[in-house]
């Protein structure tokens, strides 16, 4: 079996030969640590991004199979933006901090090697004046939105290709509450509803549109992928009644599209505690929970499975942190991992991108480990 077939066999609940060795991604802080630790060579720590070829090299140094991240994306990135905001800087601070409006039309405070999320102190969406001079204009389908080329080669590669790859689809709500921030996100519903509606229906049709028109030229993927990031430690950012009711309709329309054209493993990317938003997506077509983060609230697959049964299944919910341990941390993680396996419809995979703490030595045990205890 070649790695597509391993991922749509694990995530069908069919026979597999092994378990895929799955990542997703790493940070630049770790990549150049590694270098410094002689791991690397510079020139390999360049251009490496999700699905890219540096990244594939690297994977193989550490013994993974893939990273499950690698989707197929239109010309508008991971935003809907089209064209995104140009980045302006505001204001300068004497630390060497700066206020800056970013490529969402964010106002947002970014301190000189601090790679976390930078501080949100202010929006330009905030009123439908401002959503109507600087968002819908940027919002609207167009043929420039797509690379022919890059759509020719996953066409002409959909039959010999043996790495899985997703079709990105979007975000239907992250990306919003991205652009006004929670507050102005939650406040809108409460004080304009005709144009929170606008605003959402307006992204979920054209991510709709967007992945009909790649569905439509002959490529072939391997899943369909959606990105959120929506919840956080004691749950979701939005009420799951209100993201049923506003949300949940794009969800179906756009996995009855991909169902349509033969894709029935549909993932969504939403960090957090998720699951008092899952029967939504479940409702409206998306099956694969990602990363599962293992984080404080111990999420799992295993309570999920026995609530939906095998309506669900899941890539992720491996504890990277063992990798700043030892061997005998990782033979534990491994070891929990186990009856999780059992269970049909999950591929471990690290809860997040790689982060500086690992030690190389440890990512390339876990490796070798999970081909001897899952081969």
């Amino acid at each position: 079996m070649n790695n597509r077939e391993r991922l749509k066999a694990v995530l069908n609940y069919e026979n597999y030969d092994r378990m895929p060795v799955v990542h997703f991604g790493f940070w630049e802080e770790t990549l150049q640590k590694w270098c410094n630790e002689g791991h690397l060579k510079p020139e390999e720590i360049t251009d490496v991004y999700d699905g890219s070829p540096n990244e594939g090299l690297l994977s193989q140094k550490l013994g993974f199979d893939f990273n499950y991240y690698t989707t197929f994306q239109d010309n508008s990135g991971f935003s809907s933006l089209f064209p995104a905001f140009e980045p302006v800087v505001l204001e300068e601070y004497p630390d060497g901090s700066y206020k800056t409006l970013n490529e969402d039309g964010v106002i947002v405070i970014m301190k000189k090697g601090v790679v976390s999320i930078p501080s949100e102190v202010g929006h330009l969406l905030v009123d439908r004046k401002s959503w109507e001079e600087h968002y819908l204009p940027r919002l609207q389908y167009t043929e420039d939105r797509f690379n022919e080329e890059e759509i020719r080669q996953v066409v002409e590669n959909s039959k010999t290709r043996e790495e899985p790859l997703g079709l990105y689809c979007k975000s239907l709500f992250g990306q919003i509450r991205n652009w006004m921030g929670i507050e102005g996100i939650s406040y809108l519903y409460a004080d304009d509803e005709d144009l929170y509606d606008e605003i959402i229906s307006t992204v979920g049709e054209l991510c709709y549109k967007v992945t009909e028109r790649v569905l439509s030229s002959g490529a072939v993927f391997d899943f369909g992928h959606f990105w959120e990031d929506i919840c956080f430690k004691n749950g979701p950012l939005v009420s799951p009644v209100v993201f049923e009711e506003k949300v949940g309709p794009y969800y179906k329309k756009i996995t009855e599209l991909l169902n349509k054209y033969g894709i029935n493993i549909v993932s969504v990317d939403c960090d957090g505690y998720i699951d008092a938003l899952i029967p939504v997506w479940l409702n409206n077509g998306v099956n694969t929970m990602f990363p599962i983060e293992v984080g404080t609230w111990n999420a799992s697959i295993k309570p999920w499975r026995e609530k939906y049964g095998r309506k669900i299944r899941g890539v992720g919910g491996m504890n990277k942190e063992v990798f700043a341990e030892d061997y005998s941390a990782v033979d534990k993680e491994i070891e929990r991992l186990k009856p999780l396996v059992e269970l049909g419809g999950f591929i471990p995979c690290p809860d997040h991108r790689i982060p500086p703490t690992a030690k190389w030595e440890n990512v390339q045990y876990y490796c070798d480990r999970m081909r001897s205890v899952f081969g």
